[in-house]
C-alpha cells in the first residue's frame, strides 16, 4: 500500500505544498500504454486512434486568482484560454478545442456568464480553436476549468526534460508585468502612466507569444515551459527535470522597460518582478549552442553540468514565485 495512506492525519496540504501533493497522487500509479507523457510537464501527451493528442487542465478560481472588481468576465474569459493555451505550446503543440466547467453562484448575472463566454471564444479564436464542451454546476464562488486539447503536427513534443549542458537558454516575451499590475491593484494605484495601464492589463489578460513558442518546437528547442509561476520556480522545473545547472545572465538580459518605468515610480526592486513574478505566461527555452534563435527570443542564460539548480550571476537563487495554499 503506497505511503498516501499512511500519513498524519493532521497534516495539512499547506504545509505538503503542492508538488508534494502531486507526487503523493501519482507515485506508484501505473499509466497506460496509451499515455505517452503523464504528470511533471506543462501538459500530458495521450496516444488516440494512432496519433498524439496533448492534453491539459488549469482552473481559475475567484479571489485567489481573479476579482470581479479588477477584471471584467471578457478579460476572466480570455485569461482562462490563455492559460491553457500557453502550456500546450509550450509543449510544441497547437491548440485544438477546450472544454470549460463553471461554478457560480445562482445569483452570478448572466450579463456576466455571456462576457466570459464572449472572452472564451475570443481567446480561442487566435487558433481557430472553439469551445466544444463542458459543464455548468452551482458553486458558492466563481470557478472557471479549463480542459485544452492539441496536437503536434507530426512534430515530437518539447518536454522540461531535454536540456543539455552547453545549450543556450532563452525568453520568448516579457516578465514581471503581470507581477508589476497585480502591486498596482493591490495597493489602489490608478495607472499614471502608459507603463502602469500596460501592466494591469497584462495581468488582467496575459498576452503569451503563442507563435514565438511554435516558432521555437520548429527551430528544435530541447526544452521549454511556460512562465506562469515565476521565471527562476519555472527554470527550476527545467533544471530538475534535465539534471542540470541553469545560469541566468543579467549581463545580457534586464526586465522589460515597462517594468522598470513602474518600479522607478513605486521604488520597488524591478528584479524581484522579472525573476518571481508569475502569469506573463512568456515562455522560457533551451537551444544548442549553435542553433540560431528563433524570431521573438532572446538569450539569458546558458546550462550546465551539475546540479540541478538556478544560478543568478553565477549564484544560488531562491525562487519565490508562485505556490498555492499560501
Amino acid at each position: 500500500m503506497s505511503d498516501l495512506h499512511h500519513h498524519d492525519p493532521r497534516a495539512t496540504v499547506r504545509a505538503a505544498g503542492e508538488f508534494t501533493v502531486i507526487d503523493r497522487a501519482t507515485r506508484g500509479r501505473a499509466q497506460p500504454a496509451s499515455v505517452l507523457l503523464g504528470p511533471g510537464d506543462d501538459a500530458a501527451i495521450v496516444r488516440i486512434d494512432g496519433g498524439a493528442t496533448v492534453a491539459c487542465l488549469d482552473m481559475l478560481v475567484e479571489h485567489r486568482h481573479f476579482r470581479t472588481d479588477w477584471s471584467s468576465g471578457h478579460d476572466i474569459g480570455r485569461k482562462a484560454i490563455a492559460q491553457n493555451a500557453a502550456d500546450l505550446c509550450a509543449m510544441g503543440a497547437v491548440p485544438v478545442t477546450f472544454l470549460v466547467g463553471l461554478a457560480c453562484p445562482p445569483d452570478t448575472p448572466t450579463s456576466f456568464t455571456d462576457a466570459l463566454s464572449d472572452g472564451l471564444w475570443a481567446e480561442a479564436a487566435r487558433f481557430g480553436a472553439g469551445i466544444s464542451g463542458g459543464d455548468l454546476v452551482q458553486g458558492r464562488d466563481i470557478t472557471v476549468s479549463v480542459t485544452a486539447l492539441g496536437q503536434m503536427e507530426g512534430r515530437d513534443a518539447i518536454t522540461r526534460s531535454g536540456a543539455r549542458p552547453g545549450d543556450v537558454v532563452a525568453l520568448a516575451g516579457a516578465t514581471g508585468r503581470s507581477a508589476a499590475g497585480l502591486h498596482l491593484l493591490e495597493h489602489g494605484s490608478a495607472p499614471a502612466s502608459a507603463a502602469e495601464e500596460e501592466c494591469i492589463a497584462v495581468h488582467r489578460v496575459p498576452c503569451p507569444p503563442y507563435a514565438s513558442a511554435l516558432a521555437a518546437a520548429r527551430a528544435g528547442a530541447s526544452s521549454m515551459i511556460d512562465i506562469s509561476d515565476g521565471l527562476l520556480s519555472d527554470l527550476g522545473h527545467i533544471a530538475r527535470a534535465s539534471s542540470v545547472t541553469i545560469d541566468i545572465d543579467l549581463g545580457s538580459w534586464q526586465p522589460c522597460s515597462t517594468v522598470l518605468a513602474v518600479a522607478g515610480a513605486h521604488q520597488v526592486d524591478p528584479w524581484g518582478w522579472a525573476l518571481d513574478g508569475g502569469e506573463d505566461h512568456a515562455f522560457a527555452g533551451t537551444f544548442g549552442p549553435r542553433a540560431p534563435l528563433p524570431e521573438g527570443w532572446s538569450r539569458i542564460g546558458t546550462v550546465s553540468e551539475g546540479g540541478p539548480g538556478v544560478l543568478v550571476a553565477g549564484k544560488p537563487a531562491a525562487a519565490r514565485g508562485w505556490t498555492s495554499w499560501t
